[in-house]
């Protein structure tokens, strides 16, 4: 493995009506050990208490993709995009050349859980643009987020894909990057590697050429990035 990250070892930051963990750095979070790994620049676990959120704030040239894994949000865009983002779905905004959004919890009595990922663009100053879809498990690792929209995937603008792996306890699956780079987050559950157990909110990156054998030590969910080298 090229790179560990610990759950514990997060940024954090906590605001009342926001909790937040940070993989990489961002906003008063700041470690240079910790920038990103290939064109992923953030991944943050954040936890929306009821009726809270993001007020109307803006973005460019990034490709920020939200996962909601408890709870629902709520999305507003300038150009005119409105939607529920509930649990299982996926949501990919390209910033482009500019927008405006916010972002609160659907609800007024649940926690909203999600993770919260930016992505460089390939192309800066594209027309903005929004997706979202709710994808099917059709595979241990079946794809959420591909460079033209494959397999119903949701599109991106850039040569990077994201996939969401599902293991049962005991079942193994093998990752290997050949010529690009690959970074795993677990969502839930634990897993084997190399040796070291990985349990929720824990990652490793792997440098090109390398491969590793996962082995589920229970009900797993993880996201697997496919990344230019």
């Amino acid at each position: 493995m090229h790179y560990i990250r610990k759950a514990h070892e997060r940024g954090q930051a906590n605001f009342g009506w926001l909790q937040s963990k940070h993989s990489f750095s961002f906003g008063r979070y700041l470690d240079p050990k910790h920038m990103g790994f290939s064109t992923l620049r953030v991944i943050n676990e954040d936890k929306l208490s009821p009726g809270q959120g993001f007020a109307t704030h803006g973005h460019r040239d990034m490709e920020i993709i939200s996962y909601v894994i408890a709870g629902a949000l709520k999305h507003k865009d300038s150009t005119g995009n409105e939607y529920s983002v509930p649990a299982g779905d996926i949501q990919r905004m390209s910033a482009g050349s500019g927008i405006m959004h916010s972002e609160y919890n659907a609800s007024n009595s649940e926690t909203a859980h999600f993770l919260q990922i930016w992505i460089q663009p390939k192309l800066r100053g594209i027309t903005p643009s929004y997706e979202q879809k709710s994808i099917i498990q059709t595979a241990p690792l079946t794809p959420l987020v591909t460079p033209s929209g494959e397999q119903g995937s949701v599109s991106i603008n850039q040569d990077a894909s994201l996939y969401r792996l599902q293991l049962t306890a005991g079942q193994t699956y093998d990752l290997q990057t050949n010529h690009r780079k690959g970074y795993f987050h677990v969502i839930s559950g634990s897993v084997e590697a190399d040796a070291d157990t990985f349990s929720s909110g824990d990652a490793f990156a792997l440098n090109s050429e390398q491969r590793v054998t996962l082995t589920a030590k229970d009900q797993l969910e993880a996201l697997w990035f496919d990344l230019p080298a």
